[in-house]
């Protein structure tokens, strides 16, 4: 009987959830920056075999909200909570610590919890082994794996073991389809990730980037697209001198687009002002956080 369901891992920001998700999809869905908190929205990567059909959900990390965006992330953890097949918690050995409140979240899932603590590769074998031990007593984890996710990981020794816990479904998605996001989407993102990269202290975490306008083409895609900010002074910032600033992410962006899209790309980016962005209701409605 063919298995299928959804597989979803959450953790807090710094845990390395996306770096996790993309190797075990084997595409990089999620974006991955050196900076916590960098996933908003609820992502799926789907793997497809013969036998079972696993939807792995890559969630916002587990934070305490400040602004009507950071409800809306916390919003797509406990969705991710309560339609898992499979729950994986992923913890940084370093910082495990998940409050009490999110620890009793996760535990009255009645679904398979795995446990997996990544970058062992900075710790010592007894501070795993009291990171695994304290976590197992709340949350009652079927199994326990510690790995690093940057350094020597088997992602499909990995997905062996939690496709034994899919329960027996006929698949939800057709058999080559890879996520559930659009080309859009992805462009977005992409260029979400450059502005983390390039930009330090509230630029990042106080940024959005809706495409307006995405025109394909037989020989190019023409993309269209705002970067949002909350104050004047972060669009001089993003923009910088002689826009020196936004040429350097578009040029950045431009190059990955085309790898994920397989053509050139024209790639248009201009810089607007919409205050306090992240407390908006309406506008988040709008741009896709909030129902």
């Amino acid at each position: 009987m063919h298995k299928a369901g959804f597989v979803n891992i959450i953790g807090k920001p710094n845990a390395g959830k996306s770096t996790l998700s993309n190797a075990l999809v084997g595409e990089q869905l999620s974006i991955i920056t050196p900076k916590a908190s960098t996933t908003r929205h609820r992502i799926l990567g789907i793997v497809n075999t013969d036998d079972y059909q696993m939807v792995l959900s890559d969630t916002p990390g587990i934070i305490e909200p400040a602004y009507k965006l950071h409800e809306s992330m916390m919003h797509a953890v406990k969705d991710s909570i309560d339609d898992a097949d499979v729950l994986i918690v992923l913890v940084d050995v370093s910082n495990p610590n998940l409050k009490e409140e999110h620890l009793a979240m996760i535990a009255a899932s009645k679904s398979p919890i795995l446990l997996i603590v990544n970058k062992i590769d900075l710790s010592t074998p007894a501070e795993v082994t009291k990171v695994i031990s304290d976590l197992s007593a709340v949350i009652n984890p079927k199994e326990v794996f510690a790995i690093s996710a940057l350094h020597g990981l088997d992602p499909q020794t990995l997905i062996d073991r939690i496709a034994s816990y899919l329960p027996e479904h006929e698949a939800f998605y057709p058999k080559d389809q890879l996520t559930d996001r659009n080309t859009r989407f992805f462009t977005s993102e992409i260029i979400r990730e450059k502005i983390f990269n390039l930009y330090e202290q509230e630029i990042p975490y106080s940024t959005e980037v809706i495409v307006h306008d995405y025109k394909e083409e037989q020989n190019i895609d023409k993309i269209y697209a705002y970067i949002i900010v909350e104050r004047d002074s972060q669009k001089g910032i993003i923009v910088g001198k002689n826009g020196e600033g936004i040429k350097r992410i578009g040029t950045e962006a431009r190059k990955d687009i085309e790898k994920f899209v397989g053509k050139k790309v024209f790639l248009d980016l201009r810089v607007k002002v919409e205050e306090n962005w992240r407390k908006n209701e309406l506008k988040l409605k709008h741009w896709g956080y909030l129902e």
